[in-house]
């Protein structure tokens, strides 16, 4: 089957942080010796150009700006990348900006100017509303910061915004993972991300793990968690993504369909289809700031194929997140693939109950889902 073209993003990463959180496994550095805003901003557009023969008479549906935490940047810097990124690729004429952004107040501060600058969707990070795991996770907010954050979020001319939560952290109780989601419900978002804490390799958690609630425990807040967000009319879409209705993530909703995207900045990664070449190629940019902006280089540092027989699990990898039916006919179109590879693991994942098939998708059933690793598995 010959490939067609996904819908095609924007991922654009700053790799700076006030202070590096002790569970994160991203590509961030702490600020020392204060930001090289324009230096940064020359590279990542001229990493952008280098890309653009990738994806000739493409345009972009959704950007990304993560990191790190974007919302070091001035709102003039955010506006330079956005512009310089507008001079050259075709937008779409509902293109959705996501802005990664802290809830402190230097950051709120600045709000207004990055929805000027062509903003459409900040996704606020805070993990909490309690004091002493705020404490323990490394946040340099507190509660009533973000929740004047997501206050002066709801009064601007946004299309949306999001909190990002984290629940099982040092030492909480179903109530304390209940109360968190109260206080958030109470702000009125839009969209809220609810994910549980692990300790991932090469963090200072990893080294020095904390004490985190016991499996059964675990269990009872994700229940007792899905309950309290369907009873408030947020509608669980993806994995750890739950929305109003019409405010799910575009961007992200692109990765997991298995869509394309350029990735800019340090560390970031891209997939781009080239159906000429009947390939899906992968990119990764170098992850080191100075290395990324030492001008004897270019900004690759990885590229490869995918090649045929690991694009099953990719698709499905993605896929397989979200909880709406999946196309049949978009594992050929997106891979490239015949339904005829997939034949032996479909019906054993339809045998242990995984997967349902209609006549036209594939729907994860809720065993599926608790069971994701084991479904991904048989596509290996």
């Amino acid at each position: 089957m010959s490939l067609q073209l996904p819908p095609l993003s924007l991922y654009i990463h700053i790799p700076w942080c006030i202070q590096k959180c002790p569970y994160c496994d991203f590509n961030s550095h702490a600020v020392k010796q204060g930001i090289p805003e324009q230096e940064y901003i020359a590279h990542l557009l001229a990493d952008l150009r280098q890309d653009l023969p990738l994806v000739l008479g493409r345009q972009l549906e959704t950007i990304f700006i993560g990191g790190g935490t974007p919302s070091v940047f001035s709102a003039a810097g955010i506006k330079q990348i956005l512009d310089g990124v507008k001079n050259e690729l075709a937008v779409s004429a509902d293109l959705e900006v996501t802005m990664e952004a802290n809830p402190g107040t230097f950051e709120a501060e600045r709000f207004t100017g990055y929805v000027a600058a062509g903003v459409t969707r900040f996704s606020l990070g805070v993990q909490t509303f309690q004091a002493a795991q705020l404490s323990a996770l490394g946040r340099i907010h507190n509660a009533a910061e973000a929740k004047t954050a997501a206050q002066l979020a709801a009064t601007l001319p946004l299309h949306s915004f999001n909190l990002d939560l984290m629940h099982g952290l040092p030492g909480q109780t179903v109530d304390d993972a209940l109360a968190d989601l109260a206080t958030a419900i109470a702000l009125n978002p839009p969209h809220l991300s609810w994910y549980q804490l692990t300790i991932e390799p090469n963090t200072a958690f990893a080294s020095r793990p904390p004490v985190l609630p016991e499996d059964d425990m675990l269990w009872d807040i994700q229940q007792a968690g899905l309950a309290v967000l369907a009873a408030a009319g947020y509608q669980q879409y993806e994995t750890s993504a739950y929305s109003k209705a019409g405010h799910q993530c575009r961007h992200n909703l692109n990765y997991w369909r298995y869509g394309d995207y350029l990735g800019i900045g340090c560390g970031a990664h891209g997939k781009i289809t080239l159906p000429s070449r009947n390939s899906i190629l992968r990119t990764v940019k170098i992850k080191h700031p100075k290395g990324y902006m030492d001008l004897s280089r270019g900004y690759l540092d990885e590229k490869q194929q995918v090649a045929a027989e690991d694009r099953p699990f990719e698709f499905f990898m993605n896929r397989f997140r979200l909880l709406e039916p999946c196309p049949i006919n978009d594992f050929g179109a997106f891979t490239g693939l015949p339904l005829s590879s997939i034949t032996e693991p479909i019906e054993e994942a339809l045998a242990k109950a995984l997967l349902t098939q209609q006549a036209t998708s594939w729907q994860v059933t809720p065993k599926g889902a608790r069971y994701l690793n084991d479904l991904l598995t048989l596509f290996i």
